[in-house]
């Protein structure tokens, strides 16, 4: 539920993505609006900093900054030559690949159902956009973008499960990102205070929804739901963000269009039933039970000074609890 509620806040989010490229250039875009979502998580890494930096802490989180960097800003150079409805459906695509990267990066086999839902978000997304055909300049950046959110969305999955610091995690991806986009767009483009002012309410809603909340969600749900179906269910940013294109832009879909929008609906519903059952439950447990165990481990060892001394009597049996 939280990363539906992830998927609607950047769903509705595409809009001012297209709307903020009337006062800024698409690089200064990102580089404001992962400033603001950086800014606004730094302060809770302070309750992160007593936390133990496992091995390969560091260089599990500049690849997760990198993979992020890259992908936030091909999403937003995407909306130069396509719609909000395109754009949001074909970024969706990244549902189909992340399954595979996540087979090819950690061997996680995907399911028939989730292979299933997988293939007709792609059938979706092709009936949105209208073929293969049809698909520009602009769509073809929203695929590519696609292809690095589920390299993404696997290095996070993995980086979650082994350190386990959402904050941390957030902050350095939103600020890397921004020291990524900022320089080059005050080399390239036409950032400036006039803009990033006549920009404030699209790098409002941008920064604190679609970037600090929206992502913070999805980097915390991840250390409990795996890649394959996270993606999934984030797919759904693609309805959001055409109902909110419809309602805020004018923008209309072909009868073909709005089948492909209920049949990737169908898919997500499809994977989020399946992610409650036992089974699921009980893999998604594994990971905190290991690490309580392992704290167990190494508790004081003068608690060991309180236990009776072993004897060689034979143990009495007792039901009584308290006891």
């Amino acid at each position: 539920m939280l990363l539906l509620f992830a998927a609607a806040l950047w769903g509705f989010g595409n809009v001012a993505q297209k709307t903020v490229l009337v006062h800024l250039d698409a690089l200064s875009a990102v580089g404001l609006r992962c400033l603001i979502g950086g800014l606004l998580v730094l302060p809770f890494v302070l309750t992160e900093r007593r936390l133990p930096a496992g091995p390969g802490h560091f260089s599990s989180l500049v690849r997760v900054g990198a993979l992020f960097a890259v992908s936030i800003t091909l999403q937003q150079l995407c909306y130069l030559g396509a719609t909000v409805t395109n754009a949001s459906f074909l970024v969706s695509t990244a549902t189909v690949m992340t399954p595979l990267a996540a087979w090819l990066l950690i061997g996680e086999r995907p399911t028939a159902s989730l292979a299933v839902a997988a293939g007709l978000t792609v059938v979706g997304a092709l009936l949105l956009s209208g073929g293969i055909g049809s698909l520009g300049g602009g769509d073809l950046t929203a695929i590519l973008s696609a292809a690095c959110y589920a390299l993404w969305m696997v290095e996070l999955g993995r980086y979650m499960q082994a350190h386990a610091r959402p904050f941390t995690s957030a902050a350095t991806q939103f600020l890397g990102a921004a020291a990524f986009a900022l320089p080059l767009g005050a080399m390239q483009g036409n950032l400036s205070l006039a803009a990033a002012f006549a920009a404030g309410p699209e790098l409002a809603v941008l920064g604190v929804f679609s970037t600090a909340i929206a992502f913070g969600i999805q980097i915390a749900a991840q250390r409990f739901t795996p890649a394959s179906h996270a993606a999934v269910i984030v797919s759904a940013e693609s309805v959001f963000g055409a109902l909110g294109a419809a309602i805020f832009l004018g923008e209309r879909n072909s009868p073909a269009g709005a089948l492909g929008a209920a049949i990737i609906l169908g898919a997500i519903l499809s994977v989020a039933m399946s992610n409650r059952a036992p089974r699921a439950r009980a893999a998604l447990l594994a990971g905190p039970i290991q690490s309580f165990d392992a704290a167990i481990a190494g508790a004081p060892a003068a608690w060991a000074s309180d236990r009776p001394a072993a004897t060689s009597d034979p143990m009495e049996e007792c039901d009584e609890s308290c006891r």
